[in-house]
C-alpha cells in the first residue's frame, strides 16, 4: 500500500470523533491475533460491540481467532495492518502485537482517528513512551494499556487504601526480582513459513534470517521485549510495577535514583536485585523471590501502621483488621479483564480518561526500562523523572532510545 496515500486518509480521519447514541455499537478491529489476543477474544466479554476486523502479519492467526465465537466469522481478515486502517469502518481497535511493533501500529491507528487498547508491555523504550503519550494528546484519542489490575476492584480499592494513608508513610515497597530480557546468538536460518510477512514483523529492528526461536520466543529476546517472558521484568514485571505506581500515587512520575544490592540469585548473576528510591523517601525492592503461583503481579506495602499485600485478585495484611471492609476476591482467569474492557469501552462514548491512561502505562513500563539499563550498566544510576533523562550520564541516555530501521521510523509528533 502506498504510505503516502495512507497517511494523507488517516489524518483527515484524525480530525473527526464518533458521538455515539445509547444503543450505537462500537466497532472494533484487532491487530495481532496471537495468543494473547485469542485468550481475550475467547474468555471476555466486549458488551455492545462487535469485531468487524482482524489483521496478522500472519494471515493464519486471523482464522484461528474467527473460529473461536461464531459472531467472529464476519470479521474481514487483513495482513497489513495499514490497509486495515484505510478500509474498515472502525471506533477502536486492540494493538496485541508483539512489543517492538506496538508503538508505531498504536500511533498510525491514532492518527488513523481510533481510540486504541494496547497490550502491555506498552513500549520497547523510553522514548517511544513519550513519543505515543503526544500523540494520544494531540490526536484527542483514548488510550487504555492493558495493565487490568488497575480495574480490578479488590486491586482498586488496596491501591486508594494505600495512597489515602491506610497504612501510613510508606517507607518499603517489596516486589519480585524480575528476569532481563536474554541476548539473541545468530543460527542458521530456517525457511520463513507459508503467508507469514518477515519483514512486517521484523518492524523496527533488524531484518533478521528466520528462525522459529526469534518468531515464536519473541518475548525473551532483548531486541523485541525487555523482560516479557513470564517472569520477565516486562512480563509479570509490568503488572507488579504498575501495582506499586498505582498503590504510591505516582503515575506521573518515578524513582530518582536506581542501584544493585545484595546477592545475585544462585547461578544467575544477571538477576541480580534492583533497588530504587522515590522522592518521597520509599524504597522499592525488587528482591523477591518468584512464587508458583502469580502473586508475584503484585507488591508488599511497608508502613507506619503494618504491612499490605496486594496480589492480583486477592490481598493480605498485617494486622489483619486493616483490610476488614475489603472487596470480595477476584478469581483468577476468565473474567478478569472484564473492568478494564468495559472501562475502555466507557471512555470510547464518554471521551474520558481510562483507568490505565497512556500516561500511566508509560510511566510504569518505563520501570521496566530503567531496571534493565541499571543490570546493563552494573553502576548506581540518578534519574530525573520529569525531565525523563539520566542525571549527567550520556552513557545511560543512550539506553533511552534505539535506532529504527529505515521504514520503520517514529512519526514526528
Amino acid at each position: 500500500m502506498n504510505r503516502r496515500h495512507f497517511f494523507q486518509g488517516a489524518l483527515t480521519a484524525a480530525g473527526a470523533t464518533r458521538v455515539f447514541g445509547a444503543n450505537d455499537r462500537i466497532h472494533l478491529g484487532v491487530i495481532g491475533l496471537g495468543g494473547r489476543a485469542r485468550w481475550l477474544l475467547k474468555n471476555e466479554e466486549f458488551p455492545n460491540a462487535t469485531f468487524d476486523a482482524f489483521c496478522d502479519c500472519n494471515p493464519s492467526q486471523c482464522q484461528k481467532a474467527a473460529e473461536i465465537r461464531p459472531s467472529y466469522k464476519s470479521a474481514v481478515h487483513y495482513q497489513d495492518y495499514r490497509k486495515m486502517l484505510d478500509k474498515a469502518k472502525l471506533d477502536a481497535t486492540f494493538v496485541e502485537t508483539t512489543t517492538h511493533a506496538r508503538v508505531l501500529i498504536a500511533i498510525h491507528a491514532l492518527q488513523a482517528g481510533l481510540d486504541v487498547y494496547a497490550e502491555k508491555p506498552l513500549t520497547l523504550t523510553v522514548e517511544e513512551g513519550r513519543v505515543l503519550e503526544r500523540a494520544v494528546r494531540k490526536y484527542n484519542r483514548v488510550l487504555q494499556t492493558g495493565t487490568q489490575q488497575r480495574s480490578i476492584p479488590i486491586n482498586a480499592w488496596a491501591s486508594k487504601f494505600v495512597r489515602e494513608g491506610g497504612l501510613g508513610k510508606i517507607y518499603e515497597v517489596v516486589a519480585c526480582n524480575f528476569e532481563p530480557p536474554k541476548k539473541w546468538t545468530p543460527k542458521p536460518a530456517q525457511p520463513v513459513p507459508e503467508g507469514l510477512d518477515w519483514d512486517m514483523w521484523c518492524n523496527q529492528t533488524e531484518l533478521r534470517p528466520y528462525h522459529p526461536d526469534l518468531h515464536l520466543r519473541w518475548s525473551w529476546w532483548w531486541d523485541y521485549d525487555d523482560g516479557g517472558q513470564s517472569w520477565g521484568v516486562s512480563g509479570w514485571g509490568t503488572h507488579a510495577l504498575d501495582q506499586v505506581q498505582c498503590a504510591l500515587g505516582t503515575d506521573e512520575t518515578g524513582p530518582v535514583e536506581l542501584w544493585l544490592e545484595g546477592r545475585p540469585p544462585e547461578h544467575r548473576p544477571e538477576e541480580t536485585p534492583v533497588m530504587m528510591r522515590y522522592a518521597s523517601g520509599t524504597i522499592l525492592k525488587c528482591t523477591g523471590a518468584k512464587r508458583p503461583d502469580h502473586s508475584d503481579l503484585g507488591a508488599i506495602f511497608f508502613g507506619e501502621k503494618g504491612s499490605l499485600e496486594i496480589k492480583r485478585g486477592t490481598l493480605g495484611a498485617n494486622p489483619g483488621n486493616l483490610i476488614k471492609d475489603k472487596p470480595a476476591d477476584t478469581p483468577e482467569g476468565p473474567g478478569e479483564d472484564k473492568w478494564h474492557i468495559e472501562n475502555f469501552l466507557d471512555c470510547i462514548r464518554t471521551r474520558k480518561r481510562p483507568n490505565a491512561d497512556v500516561e500511566i502505562g508509560h510511566r510504569s513500563t518505563s520501570l521496566c526500562h530503567l531496571i534493565t539499563i541499571c543490570r546493563d550498566l552494573n553502576r548506581k544510576l540518578q534519574w530525573d523523572p520529569k525531565a525523563e533523562k539520566f542525571v549527567n550520564d550520556a552513557e545511560a541516555n543512550k539506553f533511552l532510545s534505539r535506532p529504527r530501521r529505515k521504514g520503520y521510523e517514529l512519526p514526528k509528533v
